[in-house]
Parts: structure tokens; C-alpha cells; sequence
């Protein structure tokens, strides 16, 4: 089975791959609130017809903010029966998402193709509880370039790097972001706690922003972390750093 044989060193510098954050040469702005449902964003939104928004749970401030700048949101969650706030040009379905469209969940393919405009980039907003994984790994490339910036949160990880077969099921999602996108920015989530492997501590959860190669105008290595505009998820929970090895130049 691919990746069965790495090592953890090896899944760690996969990953780490992945998830290296850059300056692409935007100024990052906040979109949403200042703590739990807020992101860092790059400052490129012109143009942007659309974000698909699946887990709206809770929050919508994402959501009402990319309103305010003519970005209508295709939202979608299951336990919810409509968004928090009322915003303007959304539409909103309950249901969850999955691999595969049934019952009561619906594919991204499938939710994208009934609702997607023809033209012009979009944004992929993704809390959806690890789910993230299946939902991208079968997603065709020709949709997963629709979106000019992923915004996720990347769930699981202790497992991905440690335990083969949770890397094995993350591994299509993380390769597909690998080959189209570059990681702007991360932010762990001090709401889900940390582990400890092989003297590195590493958060369980993160956010991550991706965004479209073609869209990149340098990449720059970011060190400095975190930024200004981050906010910890639980406002009286710990202060969490990043791995340093997710940090600056890859190593050789």
C-alpha cells in the first residue's frame, strides 16, 4: 500500500511540505470574526464569483464578510436548519458533505455542479470534522482548480504522521494540494490540544490557506508567526506554536 513503508520522518516531511506557508506576494486579510469562524486570507478577491462554505455549524461571519464584497456563498451542514445570519446571496442546503453523494450528503462534485456559476474562480471555505480528506480526494482536478483559494481545517493530524493508514486516506487530498496550490498561511486551533511526537510538539488541528499556483506572484519563505491578525480559537485557552519544522525553507 503507498506510504505504508515511510517512516514517521518521512510522513512528517510530506506533510510539512504541504502545509509550508509562503508569502506569495498578497497582504493577508482577515475575513470573518476576530476569533473561532475569522481567516487569513489573501487580499485577491477581485474577480471571485463564489465560495462554497460546507460546515457552516455556528458561525457565518465568513460568509457575511465576503458578502460585503460582492462574493455570494453556497453554504451547506447538515445538523444546522439554516445560517446563524442572514446572508446576502447565499443558499444554503442541509446536508452534509461526503465522498460520495446520498441521502442526506452530497458529493463537492455534485454540489458544485448544481450550483457552481459557469465561469470565474472561486473560494472553498472547509470545516467539515476530518471529512475534508474523502471529500477532496474525489473531487476532479478540473474542479478543485474552480477554486482560487482554499481555506481548510486540516483535522487528524498526530494520526496522519504516525499511523499509516490514516496517511494513506489523507494522502490523495494532501497530494491534489500539493500538485495545484501553495500554502499561505497556517494558524493551529488551541481548541483541540497537541501531541507529542518524537520530541516535536505538533497540534492536532490547523488552519491552513491555499491558494492556486498561477495565482502566486513570489514565494517567499514566512517565519514569522503568528501573525497579527491571528486570533486563538478559545480566547483564555493556551498560546500554541508551530512545529519549526513546518517553518522557512524546506529542508534538504
Amino acid at each position: 500500500m503507498p506510504g505504508s513503508d515511510m517512516t514517521i520522518a518521512a510522513r512528517r516531511a510530506f506533510f510539512a511540505d504541504v502545509i509550508r506557508p509562503y508569502d506569495l506576494g498578497y497582504k493577508l486579510i482577515r475575513v470573518g470574526d476576530f476569533g473561532d469562524g475569522g481567516y487569513l486570507l489573501p487580499n485577491d478577491l477581485e474577480d471571485i464569483v463564489a465560495c462554497f462554505s460546507p460546515g457552516v455549524s455556528q458561525q457565518s461571519s465568513f460568509e457575511m464578510d465576503l458578502a460585503k464584497y460582492g462574493i455570494p456563498s453556497f453554504m451547506a451542514d447538515g445538523s444546522v436548519d439554516e445560517p446563524v445570519l442572514n446572508v446576502p446571496g447565499s443558499v444554503f442546503v442541509k446536508k452534509h458533505l461526503a465522498a460520495t453523494t446520498g441521502q442526506d450528503v452530497i458529493s463537492l462534485q455534485d454540489w458544485m455542479d448544481q450550483f457552481a456559476p459557469a465561469q470565474g474562480d472561486m473560494i472553498l471555505q472547509m470545516d467539515i470534522e476530518a471529512a475534508e480528506y474523502s471529500v477532496l480526494s474525489t473531487l476532479p482536478a478540473a474542479h478543485l482548480n474552480r477554486f482560487r483559494i482554499i481555506v481548510l481545517e486540516l483535522h487528524r493530524i498526530p494520526s496522519i504522521l504516525m499511523k499509516p493508514g490514516a496517511f494513506n486516506r489523507a494522502r490523495p487530498a494532501l497530494s491534489a494540494l500539493k500538485d495545484g496550490f501553495v500554502c499561505a498561511h497556517i494558524h493551529p486551533n488551541n481548541a483541540s490540544g497537541t501531541v507529542e511526537i518524537e520530541g516535536e510538539t505538533f497540534p492536532r488541528v490547523i488552519e491552513a490557506t491555499f491558494v492556486r499556483k498561477d495565482r502566486a506572484r513570489q514565494h517567499v519563505p514566512s517565519v514569522d508567526f503568528p501573525h497579527v491578525l491571528d486570533r486563538r480559537h478559545r480566547p483564555n485557552g493556551p498560546v500554541l506554536s508551530l512545529p519549526q519544522e513546518w517553518i522557512g525553507p524546506a529542508a534538504d
